[in-house]
């Protein structure tokens, strides 16, 4: 509604806005799913941004600079995802570590390893030499693959793995005990380890299943960067957070879906389109954006079937 009243003199109906809208959300929103899993299961995960970053920059050594099979590269970064993902999980239902205070350490120690990786540069197609000189190498055919729009230079492949990050979500919550016992966790600790559910291991698992998005969305922005930065993803852990909650997803565990989670996605999507094809601030968008995100928890207290 907001698009059809402020439509830039009539660039919101051009198709090409819609397209580029959902590709520059695509990596929060890959983000976003995996925050969702924490969410629902009654945590929060401050170091998904670091673990972005992190994998970008192996991403992008392994491809680009070591030149290894697309195949293995993105295998290897999903793995370190999960791990280290399972790592915070672990912290916080084996040791009774608060989700908060686990995450930060797991984002000071990512964003540390993807600086140690990269030796504090970005990762790019200049790979620098004994002497101190650069050579320049071809961008691999995976970053470009990856970084390519389908059907007619209509959706981006970013895209196709977001709506296929959504799916699968869907089905782990909805058809298997797993997404059920995350519900149960999250509406109540308790009753559901007094009910036989094997709650540190849940928890662990979603926490794992996290890192492991953080990874592919770590791929993501490497391949549209065609690099690893190893400041990328700074902040992207508040942005995830408002959009699982503006969707609807309660902060207090139990309840949500991937579903909500979407909305949030596109919600947050189209603010920052339109605000961008209106030539809106910066600082304006995160004034309205901050706003929007109060407005959501305040409806989510005033009706708790909201969700």
């Amino acid at each position: 509604m907001v698009g059809l009243i402020f439509h830039a003199d009539g660039a919101f109906f051009q198709w090409d806005t819609h397209r580029d809208m959902l590709r520059q959300i695509s990596v929060f929103g890959i983000l976003a799913c995996g925050m969702t899993l924490v969410i629902i299961c009654g945590g929060i995960d401050l170091a998904v941004g670091s673990l972005l970053g992190l994998t970008a920059v192996l991403f992008s050594l392994f491809s680009i600079h070591w030149a290894w099979p697309a195949a293995v590269a993105i295998l290897v970064c999903l793995i370190v995802g999960f791990l280290l993902g399972a790592a915070s999980g672990g912290l916080i239902a084996r040791f009774s570590i608060q989700p908060f205070i686990a995450t930060l350490a797991m984002m000071v120690l990512g964003r540390g390893l993807a600086k140690l990786v990269s030796g504090g540069q970005k990762i790019s197609t200049a790979v620098q030499l004994q002497d101190g000189s650069y050579e320049y190498v071809e961008v691999p055919s995976i970053l470009n693959t990856l970084g390519e729009r389908v059907f007619d230079d209509n959706i981006a492949i970013v895209t196709l793995l977001l709506v296929g990050c959504i799916l699968t979500l869907w089905a782990f919550l909805s058809f298997t005990r797993w997404g059920r016992y995350l519900y149960a966790i999250g509406g109540n600790e308790e009753a559901a380890r007094l009910s036989g559910i094997p709650v540190a291991w849940m928890k662990t698992l979603s926490y794992a299943l996290c890192g492991m998005f953080c990874a592919l969305a770590g791929i993501c922005q490497a391949a549209q960067e065609l690099q690893g930065d190893p400041e990328a993803g700074v902040g992207y852990e508040l942005t995830a957070i408002a959009i699982v909650v503006i969707g609807g997803t309660s902060l207090r565990g139990g309840t949500g879906s991937i579903w909500l989670t979407m909305l949030g996605i596109l919600t947050i999507g189209y603010l920052e389109k339109i605000l961008s094809i209106n030539a809106i601030g910066e600082e304006t968008r995160l004034i309205l954006s901050g706003l929007i995100i109060v407005f959501a928890v305040l409806v989510q207290r005033r009706n708790p079937r909201f969700v």
